[in-house]
């Protein structure tokens, strides 16, 4: 009974000791590691970028990236919202699914030529940036790629959508949903154009999912896969208490 006692003391005393001890970590490794050079933080945090924007965009790209992902899924556009709920109350249900269905794999099919994008403005970073993103808030990588990024991710993305939008029966489905709905009496037509709305949705989905890479490796230190990332986010998180 003594001995379990110790032991549930110890065990309480761990518990209770682990938020302050995790606290400590990143300070701990960054005086085992010491701190690190401008060159080190530059490549550290371009190695942690370059990692998160290539999952990224690899999840995305894969079968189901933005469709099996509810934050990411592309929807009907709101303005038709009442497209589709009319629609669906008529029992044209397969018609609006095919339509949800046909939006996400064009956006799928353009995720992947985000890659290049991001690594050419990673390899522009000034050290000026550097600094500001990994000493900065929690979304400062984020905010820099939609700041640098956000056109040339329009550009590229519009024609591979607009031609997925084809191949994958959007651009049929959408017209067999608008024109059936725009021949209902009294109603407003809908004429969103597809293209620049999945092309949208794509970028915003992209981003959102880039900010869950920067959020984790900046608060998981699993995350930290190299000895380069722990040097340089121990001697940010140090900095930032």
């Amino acid at each position: 009974m003594k001995k379990f006692a110790t032991i549930t003391l110890l065990s309480a005393t761990l518990l209770f000791a682990s938020c302050d001890t995790l606290n400590q970590y990143s300070g701990v490794i960054n005086q085992a590691l010491g701190t690190p050079s401008s060159t080190e933080m530059s490549l550290g945090l371009k190695q942690a970028l370059e990692f998160g924007t290539n999952y990224s965009a690899e999840r995305l790209s894969a079968k189901d990236g933005y469709l099996g992902n509810l934050a990411v899924k592309i929807l009907f556009p709101e303005e038709a919202r009442k497209v589709e709920n009319a629609l669906r109350s008529v029992g044209l249900n397969s018609l609006c699914d095919n339509l949800i269905t046909s939006l996400n794999r064009a956006a799928e099919n353009a995720a992947q030529e985000a890659k290049p994008i991001f690594v050419n403005a990673i390899k522009q970073m000034s050290f000026t940036d550097v600094s500001n993103i990994l000493l900065g808030r929690e979304d400062a990588a984020t905010l820099y790629f939609k700041r640098t990024t956000s056109i040339a991710l329009a550009g590229k993305f519009s024609p591979i959508i607009n031609s997925s939008l084809s191949k994958v029966g959007a651009t049929r489905y959408w017209g067999d949903v608008t024109n059936t709905y725009n021949r209902l009496p009294l109603v407003k037509p809908i004429n969103t154009d597809l293209t620049a709305y999945v092309t949208d949705k794509a970028i915003d989905g992209l981003f959102l999912e880039i900010a869950k890479e920067e959020l984790k490796i900046r608060q998981n230190l699993g995350a930290r896969s190299t000895s380069l990332l722990q040097k340089v986010f121990a001697y940010a998180d140090q900095q930032k208490k």
